[in-house]
This record gives C-alpha cells, sequence and structure tokens, in this order.
C-alpha cells in the first residue's frame, strides 16, 4: 500500500493531497453553542471571497485540490460550487450543516450525507464519493458511521485524525491510507498526516497546526514523510483560515485562540507549500496512486 514516487519530465516527486473543508468563520464547531444553525443566513458570509481567492492561488500554481464542502453551502451558493467543479477541483461531502457525528443518531447521519451528496452532485453532474466529517467526528465510538458511508455510496473517508484530541482522534489508528474493512464492504481512509515523534502521533496536516507551527516544521515533517516513509503527506484548510479581516465571534478563550491563532500567516504559508510540494487531489491518488480492491466507478 506504498504508493510510489512518479515521473515527470525526468524527475521524481511524491504527490501530497491538498484539502480545503468548505465552511464559513461562523459554522465552525467551536462556536457551535453561540452561533445557531438556524441563525447562519444572519451573519455576513465571506465563503466566497475567501474561495475565489483560494482557486487564484491554486490556479496559479497549477494545483487541483479535493473540496470537502457543505450541503448548506452548495446551496446557497451553487455557482461557487460549479466553479471549482469546473476548475478541475474535486467535490467531496463536509455534510449538510457541520453537525458532529456523535450528536447524531445512525438514521440522522444517513439523510444528513444522503441529502448532501445529492446536492453537490445535481450541481456538478459528478459522483461524489469522499467524505470528511464535521471536526473529524469519527471516533471509536462513531465507527458506525463508515457502514453508513459505504451503503450510501461513498469509496472513502478523510475523518480519522490519528491523535489525542480534546474532541477527536483515534490515537492507535493507522497513519496513512488504509483500506477498512467492515461487514458490508470496505472503505479508503486517508487521515490527515502526523508524524511519529517520541512514541506519539504529532499532527502537522493543516488547519490549527498550520498557522500554530513554524512553517519549517511543517515542511520538515512533509519531506520526512515524502522520504523517509515514502508515503503522501495530506493537509487540510478552511477558507476562513486565511481571512484575517472576519467578524468576531464570543466564545471560550481556547476556542478564540485556535480559531484565530496566526490566521494572518496561513496565506503565505500555502503559498510556501505550493512552491515546495507537489499536490493533488484525494481522488488522484486513490485512483492513480494505491492498488484497491474497490474504485472510483
Amino acid at each position: 500500500m506504498n504508493p510510489k514516487p512518479v515521473t515527470r519530465n525526468t524527475q521524481q516527486f511524491m504527490i501530497n493531497a491538498l484539502t480545503i473543508d468548505v465552511e464559513d468563520y461562523f459554522m465552525v464547531s467551536a462556536f457551535a453553542d453561540k452561533v445557531r444553525f438556524e441563525d447562519w443566513h444572519r451573519h455576513e458570509s465571506r465563503i466566497e471571497r475567501n474561495t475565489y481567492r483560494i482557486l487564484e492561488l491554486l490556479a496559479e500554481y497549477k494545483v487541483k485540490a479535493t473540496f470537502f464542502v457543505l450541503g448548506w453551502i452548495a446551496e446557497h451558493y451553487p455557482q461557487l460550487i460549479k466553479d471549482i467543479s469546473s476548475s478541475g477541483h474535486e467535490i467531496a461531502s463536509h455534510g449538510y450543516n457541520h453537525r458532529l457525528i456523535y450528536d447524531q443518531t445512525p438514521d440522522e447521519f444517513r439523510k444528513d450525507i444522503r441529502k448532501t451528496k445529492k446536492i453537490l452532485e445535481d450541481i456538478t453532474g459528478e459522483p461524489v464519493v469522499g467524505y470528511r466529517a464535521t471536526s473529524f467526528s469519527v471516533i471509536k465510538e462513531t465507527l458506525w458511521a463508515l457502514d453508513i458511508l459505504i451503503e450510501e455510496g461513498f469509496k472513502y473517508d478523510s475523518s480519522i485524525f490519528p491523535i489525542h484530541h480534546d474532541r477527536y482522534g483515534i490515537p492507535e489508528a493507522e497513519r496513512f491510507p488504509h483500506i477498512i474493512k467492515r461487514k458490508n464492504g470496505a472503505i479508503m481512509e486517508f487521515p490527515p498526516s502526523t508524524l511519529r515523534i517520541l512514541g506519539k502521533n504529532i499532527p502537522i496536516g493543516g488547519g490549527g497546526y498550520l498557522r500554530l507551527l513554524p512553517i519549517q516544521f511543517t515542511e520538515w515533517g512533509m519531506r520526512s514523510i515524502n522520504k523517509k516513509e515514502t508515503r503522501s503527506a495530506i493537509v487540510y484548510f478552511h477558507p476562513w483560515e486565511i481571512d484575517s479581516e472576519q467578524p468576531k465571534l464570543n466564545g471560550s478563550r481556547v476556542s478564540i485562540f485556535r480559531h484565530h491563532v496566526n490566521i494572518g500567516k496561513t496565506f503565505s504559508k500555502l503559498k510556501r507549500l505550493l512552491r515546495n510540494f507537489q499536490f493533488g487531489t484525494i481522488k488522484e491518488i486513490f485512483s492513480a496512486r494505491l492498488t484497491l480492491p474497490v474504485s472510483f466507478k
């Protein structure tokens, strides 16, 4: 299951997966107790501005990415989703309204992903085969969600973070892409990237970790994954993480810190990563780099 470097213009390189969770600043789980879903429409939306800025950056570096899109966003901004798709990027599901899986029943979860899948496929005309849970909320207690994803036609998941965190994570989970076999079939898992240091998995794959950690550490970690472990890194971020002018929300000190720390540096860090590493979509890695008993067809 070890992806090997491929050759382009006689030069070897490792393709890493670049992923974007398409949600607005007021939709994050950290502020869910302050901003109700019913009140989302009352807040200034900055999703179009930020996402189009990301699309321009990716076009500049000729990079394709996987966009995990909220169904609510797609319903309200269908042209944005069409533009992402028509630019050659992969559209995947992030659920409908950013609700944690462990706050849902299996039946509610099924309705959520089925609804979102239909919305996205109706807009793009393309099959949606990938899913990422809100705040990586596939944990030990919610592994049942994988069974439902398989039944609903998803081929891969990117929700199991192999780390310790106060709200998510399965620390002993595999660190690299792997097949998870369930009673009703199999699904590919693409965990966000970590480094194994002193017996612990250290997250380097993006989001708040990209903002908090020095870019030199992130680059060192990705090179270690690419060269020493000969694996693809999986990086993620959100459109609101490049927006230092977004309105401030009330919340706990921890939530406010996590949300805003080094937010003004994200864009420059992304540009540096795009200059120094090769990136593609999860679907590209899944289809071209791994031999699996499941397919996108």
